[in-house]
């Protein structure tokens, strides 16, 4: 079997696995974030934190809850990194210092997963499972309960509550990540990946010297990993590690722990507000540009230009052989288009047009399925910019799922799609115009630049990849990465809150003959390409002066 029929064999497998579990997962989230009852284990919860589940919250109340539990679990974090010195179970690690402590608890707080230090060498197993690992289920948590928060209000007219913050969080880490973390754990385990408790041992005698590796609780921290669209790896080779990634049956099942809740998110949608046709036409959207960026991927890697790449049917270098040119094209991608940033080959060592792909794949907002929960808020939010569009076409008053999309809703929409490129390029700009930073690039140039450009597309778009020839260990991009990692986690969640807030106080519009339909195959294709527009003018100067004048000059 050549390598290109066994890459579009996984693509198509993939395919069918995430068909067939799309409708009684989506509509068991529907079931779970609608439900009146709760669980004994979530009363105990609520009243050990004083939540009152059946309370409903407005906008700002619901937000105020966002910030003041991702504050505190911020502050947790970084604690736990700082006395990790004297904690049990440290395996003799000091404790991190107080820039990267920061940013590894800004990172894993906002779903991102940066990692700018070696995690065998850094990390104990008290901060990796207790720390790091918990904020992996938590992180997802919130991302999800924001994104039924925004569905709310476009289901619900005539009020300003959009549930209860403290409810969703607590049921969408016991009802959904828990139990499905805990069965991709035991797959993962029965096919190699280790969990345990083990200290630091030697491994081998090579060269006069010896290889040291340290245990840990890996397969279940990989499963919520890949299942949150976190991406934190416990080693620093992430899901290239053998021990973390064994066999290309592991490998295709993370990339489908990864696509898995993002796609299903957006039945949940169309049950919610009453049309399950709605939610496949934001499937559809989805879906078409994931599988046009795979395709592309594809293209570009298995490419045959020189005696090289045609003796390794592709572009091998940076990539596992276990995995090939098929399976490194197939995780890049749906690691860079949702907000997972877990990597199974070096992005830096793509081809030039391939390492632009991931970078666009981020640049799009990750909304192809895009996170857990974030995914679906984001692609919701160009619906409304696509509805305005279409609506000033046609000279309509612009109107989606019955509620009018007027003034304040645009501003609000305006503000979400705006506020990460310029984080994004703001942060670039600045690292590649003072002194210092740019001694961390590895490469001059072109390359140079794509490695900075990709870091902080990476930290605004809560991503966590790395373009793997930066060093981002310093104060500089620890502090710049963090900042944009929290500004481009938390400033979109406040326009999401309150747009949802301003639908749920509408009374709904009776759908006309010309009201845009908006669950038919035209307005898929209106939406594809308005966010295909958007990213394209907001960031093609900058992709200019990156992989695109290093894929042209190659």
């Amino acid at each position: 079997m050549g390598p290109v029929l066994a890459g579009v064999l996984q693509l198509l497998a993939l395919i069918a696995a995430l068909a067939l579990v799309y409708v009684p997962v989506g509509t068991y989230l529907a079931k779970v974030y609608s439900s009146k009852k709760h669980l004994r284990v979530e009363r105990w919860i609520y009243k050990a934190i004083g939540a009152n589940p059946d309370s409903e919250m407005t906008w700002p109340a619901y937000l105020r809850g966002v910030l003041a539990f991702s504050a505190v679990s911020v502050l947790f974090l970084y604690l736990l990194q700082r006395l990790q010195g004297v904690l049990p179970g440290s395996l003799g690690f000091s404790s991190v210092n107080p820039a990267q402590s920061f940013n590894t608890a800004v990172s894993f707080v906002t779903n991102t997963n940066w990692q700018s230090y070696y995690g065998e060498q850094t990390m104990g197993h008290v901060v990796q499972t207790a720390g790091l690992a918990v904020q992996n289920f938590l992180s997802a948590a919130v991302g999800i309960a924001v994104a039924v928060a925004l569905v709310r209000g476009f289901a619900r007219s005539r009020t300003g509550e959009l549930g209860n913050f403290w409810a969703d969080l607590v049921r969408g880490t016991l009802r959904v990540l828990v139990p499905m973390a805990a069965v991709a754990a035991v797959v993962l385990v029965a096919c190699g990946v280790i969990q345990n408790f083990s200290g630091i041992h030697e491994v081998g005698q090579f060269l006069g010297g010896s290889q040291q590796w340290n245990g840990g609780a890996v397969a279940s921290q990989e499963a919520i990993k890949e299942l949150g669209t976190n991406g934190g790896g416990y080693f620093n080779a992430n899901s290239a590690h053998p021990f973390e990634n064994p066999t290309p049956f592991t490998n295709l099942f993370e990339i489908f722990l990864i696509l898995v809740i993002p796609f299903s998110l957006t039945r949940t949608f169309g049950v919610m507000v009453g049309s399950v046709k709605q939610g496949y036409a934001i499937l559809a959207t989805m879906f078409t540009i994931w599988l046009g960026f795979t395709a592309l991927m594809m293209w570009t890697e298995f490419a045959h230009h020189g005696p090289a790449l045609q003796a390794a049917g592709g572009a091998m270098e940076g990539k596992e052989v276990r995995f090939g040119v098929g399976g490194s094209s197939l995780f890049a991608v749906a690691t860079t288009l949702t907000s997972t940033g877990a990597v199974d080959s070096f992005h830096s060592s793509l081809t030039g047009l391939g390492g632009g792909i991931t970078m666009m794949s981020m640049m799009l907002g990750e909304i192809a399925p895009g996170g857990t929960g974030s995914g679906l808020y984001g692609i919701l939010i160009m619906a409304v910019i696509a509805v305005f569009v279409a609506g000033l076409m046609v000279g309509r008053t612009p109107e989606y799922l019955g509620k009018k999309i007027g003034g304040r809703e645009m501003k609000l929409a305006a503000c979400y799609i705006l506020i990460t490129p310029a984080l994004v390029l703001v942060f670039t700009a600045a690292s590649m115009a003072l002194p210092t930073p740019p001694h961390s690039m590895l490469n001059s140039g072109a390359h140079g630049f794509s490695e900075v450009l990709y870091a902080f597309t990476s930290a605004a778009n809560n991503n966590g990849s790395a373009f793997a020839g930066l060093n981002a260990n310093t104060d500089w991009f620890n502090t710049m990465t963090g900042l944009a990692m929290l500004l481009g986690r938390f400033l979109p969640m406040v326009f999401v809150l309150a747009l949802a807030g301003s639908l749920a106080g509408q009374q709904p519009v009776p759908v006309t003959a010309g009201t845009l339909r908006t669950e038919k195959p035209l307005f898929t294709g209106l939406l594809v390409g308005a966010i295909l527009i958007v990213t394209g003018l907001t960031y093609f100067p900058a992709l200019a002066l990156g992989p695109l004048a290093e894929g042209l000059a190659s």
